[in-house]
């Protein structure tokens, strides 16, 4: 009777579901949902009152740069598109590779904008809030469409690619890089402070 539990439960254990590695982009792309909800209510806000909190606007450039593109771009592109290089891509995948990497450099392009409007806003130029409202309207209509792409089209097709080793490898990849990626944040922080001085 143990020999047959012994069994059953290496069965069981054969049959639980990995997580993949594509889970935890697709876990991200669920929180810059939820920050892009915020940012749309605080800007319906400031364009109602004609103001914004520029430390608001900083949070979410910081939001946009560390979490959505550094972090979570950065998985994708130093680690999974890394690797889909060394596959034999069909026409349709790479096509689709290479827009989300043109649509990476576009919204690392609106934030470097974004910046600069909302340091203008801060030195008293009232008409940089028209930016600052364009460029986080940018942001909250960019990211669904470009985030459908992935969860949708990109991250399906490109499973196929790997084996299960592979994936698994790539996933513990993923958690890595996060482990490092506070680090990569305060060291930042640390430069841009001496810089400073």
């Amino acid at each position: 009777m143990i020999a047959g539990k012994k069994g059953y439960f290496t069965k069981l254990k054969e049959r639980v579901i990995k997580m993949q590695a594509r889970a935890p982009l697709m876990i991200e792309h669920r929180n810059i949902e939820q920050m892009l909800l915020v940012i749309k209510a605080v800007l319906a806000r400031s364009v109602s009152k004609q103001e914004i909190d520029p430390v608001f606007v900083d949070t979410a450039v910081d939001f946009i740069k560390v979490y959505a593109d550094r972090t979570h771009h950065g998985k994708e592109e130093d680690i999974l598109f890394q690797r889909m290089r060394n596959k034999p891509l069909s026409v349709k995948d790479l096509r689709i590779m290479n827009e989300l990497i043109d649509e990476h450099r576009f919204a690392r392009q609106t934030t470097a904008e974004l910046v600069a409007a909302n340091s203008r806003y801060r030195d008293g130029d009232n008409s940089a809030l028209t930016e600052i409202a364009a460029k986080l309207k940018i942001f909250i209509e960019f990211y669904p469409i470009h985030i459908a792409k992935e969860d949708n089209e990109f991250f399906p097709s490109s499973r196929a690619y790997f084996t299960d080793e592979e994936d698994q490898a790539m996933l513990a990849e993923f958690w890595e890089f996060d482990r490092k990626m506070i680090h990569e944040k305060y060291r930042s922080v640390i430069e841009k402070l001496k810089n400073q001085l």
